[in-house]
């Protein structure tokens, strides 16, 4: 008997996911998510040096000054509320130095163009069509740090406008990295501020907008779909696998939609090797009740010997 309908999924064979693999992960707070389990796994992945991005606009934009290795300025940040911001990076940037935020934003440029000319893939979740576009310079921005919302123009990305955007990342990308691989995905987070029919509406251009542009693109970089927002709305279409505010999913559908990734997306070797460091990572947090016991040393003995093989194996991963 089945009990919901199961979305059918190719597996990604041509480049799939492996440890030797360098992961870059940008846009919604569902890049978040997956990006703590690629953490959590101790995969090579940079996630969100600019913090959340929730639209297409803010994602292309952040990219072409990766590539251009734009130089951030005074004249790009300004103060409000005791703290010193940038329209182009998230709040969790701001800082009450500008001299920090400066450092960081510039930071987040250089380290992100390293990782984007060494990776391998780059997962781009997108989470809404809206925008906001600040009046006094015209400019669109990537959050409005709660400044009046009538000093903003909110405007629907049309289908045409993602396709065109997602066109202009891959032609950048393409610049500095032509074997990368890009992975979009819709953030199943519903923005529900916008308003519910203003949500799906929104959702819908994301999703066809992707689809357009991966079907017309003449890149040779490889472009894929993972249906993310699908399989929250479809596979797990119940309130027990949202968070308390019914909006965000909870972490039963997180690890659900991670395991749909991994059996989608890496390859079979790797089951192994992610099985041994959950068990690590399980370990290491293991509360005995007695610290000084032979049992308890004989078992942190264990597991340094476990942590031992791993690092022989892959150097780079870090406990």
């Amino acid at each position: 008997m089945k009990l919901q309908t199961q979305i059918t999924i190719q597996k990604e064979t041509k480049n799939p996911i492996n440890y030797d693999s360098r992961i870059v992960l940008l846009g919604s707070c569902f890049s978040e998510n997956i990006g703590k389990k690629f953490e959590f796994y101790k995969f090579q992945a940079v996630q969100n040096p600019f913090g959340i991005f929730f639209h297409p606009k803010a994602i292309e934009k952040f990219i072409q000054q990766v590539v251009s290795k734009k130089v951030f300025s005074e004249n790009d940040v300004f103060f409000e509320n005791e703290r010193w911001h940038c329209f182009d990076a998230h709040s969790s940037l701001s800082s009450p130095n500008k001299e920090t935020l400066l450092y960081n934003l510039n930071s987040g440029i250089v380290d992100t163009n390293e990782a984007l000319k060494n990776a391998t893939h780059c997962i781009i979740t997108f989470g809404t069509s809206w925008i906001y576009r600040f009046l006094e310079t015209d400019e669109i921005v990537a959050n409005c740090h709660k400044i009046p919302q009538k000093k903003f123009q909110k405007e629907l990305l049309s289908v045409t406008e993602i396709s065109n955007i997602i066109e202009k990342i891959t032609s950048l990308l393409e610049n500095i990295n032509p074997s990368i691989t890009l992975v979009f995905t819709v953030s199943p987070v519903r923005h529900l501020k916008d308003g519910f029919v203003e949500n799906t509406q929104s959702k819908a251009h994301l999703i066809a907008g992707i689809h357009q542009a991966i079907e017309q693109s003449l890149s040779k970089i490889s472009m894929k779909y993972f249906p993310s927002y699908e399989i929250m709305m479809d596979e797990l279409r119940d309130y027990r696998f949202y968070a308390e505010d019914m909006i965000h999913p909870n972490q039963t559908a997180i690890n659900y939609i991670w395991e749909k990734f991994i059996n989608t997306w890496f390859s079979e070797d790797n089951f192994a090797v992610l099985a041994e460091i959950e068990a690590i990572q399980k370990g290491s947090l293991h509360k005995p009740f007695n610290e000084n016991s032979e049992q308890h040393q004989a078992f942190l003995l264990n597991l340094a010997k476990k942590k031992e093989q791993l690092q022989q194996q892959f150097p780079f991963i870090k406990f």
